[in-house]
């Protein structure tokens, strides 16, 4: 079904129980999503499905970005790592949820779509401002140099499906944080406490493979 606004695929992701946090449901709100697809496909921005934005890349579908940060729980103040970036449109979505003072790093391996989704994302002004910085890399094996620096990320979100989680993303991630990605044909809740991993798995999803250099 083609949404006729942004309002109304809001709410139904509402009526539909895949959107339930306050903080969430304004991010949704306030981030449109024509503004981060190409101009070609404006007219059906707001189709729950995922749209093609160049690179064999995808947008990916209002559900499953609904339901995987409802996992992930951003909160004001996160630092936020945000693998396979794309479009732009989760890290906005993340960088609306963790301001002012939260940060999102945004990686996309492919400079093209690096650029489209800086671009994207600075109609906000997330990029000038500082609350979404972009980097133009393979995302595979996280950023470390940054986690170093900030001692964890709070949270990680991964757009690509691995074929397992790699043991780097562990260990860039603070204690009681959080790992949402794709592994195989399923979504993984990760939570890391106490130096004990809980995992949660939700099968039956489909997306786009990552792909380490």
């Amino acid at each position: 079904m083609i949404y006729q606004s942004n309002q109304e695929m809001v709410n139904s992701l509402v009526e539909s129980g895949y959107l339930k946090s306050p903080l969430l449901i304004e991010a949704f709100l306030k981030i449109d999503r024509k503004d981060f697809v190409r101009e070609e496909d404006k007219k059906v921005a707001y189709l729950n499905a995922p749209l093609p934005i160049g690179f064999g890349q995808t947008i990916s579908q209002p559900l499953t970005v609904a339901f995987m940060l409802e996992n992930l729980k951003p909160q004001p103040g996160d630092f936020i790592l945000d693998i396979g970036s794309g479009s732009g449109w989760t890290s906005s979505l993340l960088a609306y949820c963790v301001k002012p003072k939260g940060k999102v790093f945004a990686v996309e391996r492919i400079k093209e779509l690096c650029e489209f989704g800086k671009n994207n994302a600075q109609k906000y002004n997330f990029v000038s401002s500082g609350l979404i910085e972009f980097f133009c890399q393979d995302g595979s094996k996280g950023l470390p140099e940054i986690a170093q620096k900030i001692d964890g990320f709070s949270k990680i979100l991964v757009s690509a499906s691995a074929p397992k989680l790699p043991l780097e993303w562990l260990a860039q991630l603070k204690d009681k944080g959080r790992i949402v990605a794709p592994i195989q044909s399923s979504i993984v809740l990760v939570i890391k406490e106490n130096h004990k991993i809980l995992k949660k798995e939700f099968p039956g999803f489909s997306f786009v493979p990552l792909i380490s250099s």
